[in-house]
């Protein structure tokens, strides 16, 4: 009875635009309510016991990190780097913005973070070079759902502490098909552009390449610091975020002196309020996920897709388009906590390894970002250009196309996410 309740509720506040953390904890206050058998304290102590864990430290530090870096002055730097490299294809600008995407995509782990940095200078740029509007907007939005597959990744370290999968592994795993997704992105872009006659914005020059580089090193090294520590064991995820933050700090501080000391408490103040969306998210989907499982729905919804069919590619199918409208109408955090279980029930039937798995979810959710209602990548870019959702949505189809191409690739051709992930260790 508690299920229904549960799901019932929850279907009701979406629809009344509740808030995503309110309407999940509500319908969890009500489920228990009428469950009987606990009493209300549980919200509490589930909410606490949801968040209380080392791994989960690294996803407030690494979007503290990332507030750090955009405030001290690496913005410009990339882009000018990103422009050198791709710049001189047709549709330049629209280029430079994914590849700029997947540069910031290795600082902050969250698309939303880089689609606003990145936005606020290339959406402005590219319409004043004669861009149309919305499709400005749809590169990039397009280009901000890297920053959820290219490590490190927020919904990445929630999969692994949801599954208990390594979350260095996890890492490795998205680092291919984050690259895919970039090059063909670029790809369409440069179709697009070179149709309607968007040009490049500087021939291609190895001194432009190297000069910018030379400027850019000190901002490209954070995601190095990053990566290369986990990856080669010297720190764990939620320790490398620590060390992104410090390195962060450093660099706006006392190398580039874009941040003051009357700088640091709004910038503190930024990343708290950011991380503190996130953790009460996680906070509240604890609770439901927790009546969920007393109640056995994981295991129950999972026996229901695998009572339609025992084909292990029909089931990834299967799998794959729950993710997508799933991440269409709810939140990538609430998504991964609700979901999950789940889906990791069915591992086993499916035939591959929870790392390429935990790939596979944060792929189809991050094509979410992307799609109304719920697309935050859709949402901060028509904010930033002033286009209607509507008419972005549009723009995006030719890009929203080739994400599901990349994403049954990278379902069924397993060497994409797991020829680096088997080289780090557990």
């Amino acid at each position: 009875m508690a299920a229904e309740f549960l799901f019932l509720a929850l279907i009701l506040l979406f629809a009344v635009n509740t808030p995503i953390a309110i309407a999940i904890g509500a319908a969890s206050v009500i489920a228990i309510i009428a469950q009987g058998d606990f009493p209300l304290m549980m919200v509490v102590q589930r909410m606490f016991a949801g968040t209380d864990s080392f791994h989960l430290m690294a996803v407030p530090l690494f979007m503290f990190a990332g507030v750090i870096m955009e405030a001290g002055g690496i913005s410009r730097r990339i882009i000018d780097f990103a422009n050198s490299l791709v710049g001189w294809l047709p549709g330049g600008l629209a280029a430079v913005t994914i590849v700029s995407a997947m540069f910031f995509a290795g600082i902050s782990g969250s698309a939303a973070a880089d689609a606003a940095a990145v936005g606020a200078i290339l959406i402005p740029a590219m319409k004043k070079s004669g861009y149309e509007s919305d499709f400005a907007a749809a590169v990039q939005a397009s280009g901000g759902s890297i920053g959820v597959i290219i490590p490190p990744s927020i919904p990445m370290i929630i999969f692994g502490f949801l599954t208990g999968a390594s979350i260095g592994q996890l890492f490795a795993a998205g680092i291919l098909p984050g690259v895919l997704i970039g090059i063909s992105l670029i790809g369409v872009s440069t179709v697009i552009s070179r149709r309607k006659g968007y040009a490049g914005t500087t021939p291609f020059s190895l001194s432009l390449v190297f000069s910018t580089f030379r400027r850019a090193i000190l901002a490209l090294g954070a995601p190095l610091i990053i990566l290369g520590g986990i990856l080669f064991g010297i720190f764990t995820a939620t320790e490398s975020a620590a060390v992104a933050v410090i390195y962060a700090l450093g660099v706006g501080m006392f190398v580039y002196r874009k941040i003051g000391i009357r700088d640091l408490f709004p910038i503190f103040r930024d990343g708290a309020v950011t991380a503190s969306i996130v953790m009460f998210i996680i906070a509240t989907a604890s609770v439901f996920s927790w009546i969920a499982a007393i109640e056995d729905i994981p295991a129950r919804l999972a026996g229901t897709l695998l009572g339609m069919t025992e084909n292990r590619v029909i089931l990834l199918l299967l799998i794959n388009l729950v993710l997508l409208i799933a991440g269409t109408f709810v939140e990538t955090t609430a998504a991964l906590i609700l979901l999950v279980p789940m889906i990791t029930a069915m591992q086993p039937a499916l035939g591959i390894s929870m790392i390429q798995l935990g790939a596979i979810v944060v792929t189809n959710l991050a094509i979410g970002m992307l799609t109304p209602p719920m697309g935050i990548c859709l949402i901060v870019s028509c904010s930033i250009s002033g286009d209607s959702i509507g008419a972005v949505s549009r723009r995006i189809l030719p890009f929203l196309g080739i994400l599901i191409i990349d994403l049954m690739i990278i379902t069924f051709f397993s060497p994409i996410t797991l020829w680096l992930a088997d080289m780090v260790a557990k």
